[in-house]
């Protein structure tokens, strides 16, 4: 990663945890909130910017692995995971990190390769069930 990364003429380029599929994610500001925006094929995302200092912090004081599990805003999150924690009212952010409505699922699928990409998070590369856990 070098500095002149992340943003949008140049993105990170990242790979889902699996190792399957290849994004794009960079930092911008959208109503005076700086935001991620993660570009999949043809969907974008948007994700609250303070999500990696909040979800690192998070997990330091976890002290372990966490599961990913990674699921579509319209279905639940199994408790325990990142996606649940990027979800959960008792988070900092009170609720979703992921801010386009219909869209705000897949915490627990973007986030943590950016995360590991930035040096803040160790995460496996297992075709499922992947964990992250804080450097």
């Amino acid at each position: 990663m070098t500095a002149a990364e992340g943003t949008k003429e140049n993105p990170w380029k990242l790979k889902t945890p699996p190792q399957t599929s290849e994004y794009d994610m960079y930092k911008d500001e959208k109503d005076g909130r700086e935001i991620l925006v993660c570009t999949v094929g043809k969907t974008v995302l948007h994700y609250d910017y303070r999500c990696l200092a909040d979800l690192h912090a998070m997990l330091k004081q976890h002290g372990d692995w966490m599961e990913l599990g990674s699921a579509d805003e319209q279905k639940p999150a199994k408790e325990g995971t990142v996606e649940a924690w990027g979800r959960a009212a008792d988070n900092p952010n009170g609720g979703w990190y992921g801010l386009k409505k219909g869209f705000r699922g897949r915490f627990g699928m973007y986030i943590p390769p950016l995360m590991e990409a930035l040096g803040l998070a160790e995460v496996e590369h297992n075709p499922r069930n992947n964990r992250m856990r804080a450097l």
